[in-house]
């Protein structure tokens, strides 16, 4: 059984919201990778990628990371004391979990005025019930709420944390094609959804942009598109191209912000991201690779890189959009393998009890 569960009100009627990224976090959540159907002949590659973003975000935040056993927590602890990791840092937890993608089936955050931390615990489907072994995964919120011991809410809405981005003054980013899609919710109107939204991360103001990046199997999801940077700064994914496959869903989209208006009604400001060029498998298909798959830590913003001449361009825009935080690239071509990236396999825990 879940601790604290409310059900007589909503977040926000209990002054509950969901801070932007940029806001001060206490901890990122991870889970480790093992799985070789997630990340076929490249599994070693992605426990590289992971040792990096440890490293790197340590630093200034705790690092809570799930492993599925105790000879796992052994492999990791010697692989991170190799880059000299402070584990005063590092907590683990050990539960038998199917996959990374913590954004999506983990809790959502949320704060009071009083910065009193509670959770929010969306239905899990594996993006449209696409995998049926991946469904355990949707047990991970009632793990860490039984460490956190905080206030958690359960409404009855299928919801992945990929599939928006706000900027924690009312104002939230999503898609249609991946909140309107008949796999998530077919029962329920563009209008409840909002409501939904609206009483448990206590936005008030929606910008809906149409379609995802080719290769994208969660249906569409924003942070491989476009993320809020700022209250109203937006980095957008764009493809300069005309004969390249993303060229139209991203010009729509940049043309939908551009039009767009924040909670206050001011235009937004939009800055290009460029493309990371075609990233394909072992097979030659596609990958949604993007620099939009971004992390933003208490220090340092750390951002996918896929050996490509944008790399530096990307990050250029990025250190410009965050100039006191430190922009660090990590090298996301294995881990995009499973079609997704930094953004997709962390999640922010808002500094509580301030």
């Amino acid at each position: 059984m879940f601790n604290n569960i409310i059900t007589s009100k909503t977040p926000v009627e209990l002054g509950y919201r969901m801070p932007a990224e940029w806001e001060p976090h206490d901890a990122i959540w991870l889970s480790w990778p093992h799985d070789p159907l997630t990340f076929p002949n490249c599994v070693d590659g992605v426990e590289a990628t992971y040792v990096e973003i440890i490293k790197e975000i340590h630093t200034s935040e705790n690092v809570n990371l799930f492993v599925k056993s105790k000879s796992m927590q052994q492999k990791v602890t010697a692989l991170l004391h190799a880059v000299d990791v402070d584990f005063a840092k590092i907590r683990f937890f050990v539960f038998d979990y199917a996959d990374v993608w913590f954004r999506d089936y983990g809790p959502t955050f949320i704060v009071n005025g009083r910065q009193e931390l509670a959770m929010v615990n969306w239905v899990f489907n594996a993006w449209g019930d696409k995998y049926d072994t991946l469904l355990k995964d949707k047990v991970i919120p009632q793990v860490v709420n039984q460490f956190l011991g905080v206030p958690c809410f359960r409404p009855s809405l299928v919801m992945e944390g990929g599939s928006f981005d706000v900027n924690g003054r009312g104002s939230l980013l999503t898609t249609m094609q991946c909140l309107l899609n008949s796999n998530r919710n077919p029962n329920l109107s563009w209008q409840v959804i909002e409501d939904y939204l609206k009483s448990h991360l206590g936005v008030s103001h929606f910008i809906w942009l149409k379609n995802g990046i080719n290769g994208d199997d969660t249906d569409g999801h924003v942070d491989d598109i476009a993320r809020f940077v700022g209250p109203r700064t937006v980095v957008c994914a764009y493809q300069d191209d005309v004969g390249d496959g993303n060229f139209d869903a991203l010009r729509v989209n940049y043309e939908i912000l551009v039009s767009a208006r924040d909670q206050d009604g001011e235009f937004l400001d939009v800055v290009k991201l460029p493309m990371p060029g075609d990233v394909v498998d072992g097979e030659g298909c596609l990958l949604p690779a993007s620099y939009t798959n971004f992390y933003v830590g208490n220090t340092k913003v750390l951002v996918p890189v896929f050996g490509h001449e944008n790399d530096v361009v990307a990050l250029g825009i990025l250190q410009g959009l965050f100039p006191d935080r430190k922009v660090v690239g990590i090298n996301c071509v294995d881990l995009v393998n499973g079609y997704g990236a930094i953004h997709c396999v962390s999640q922010q825990q808002p500094r509580s009890g301030v």
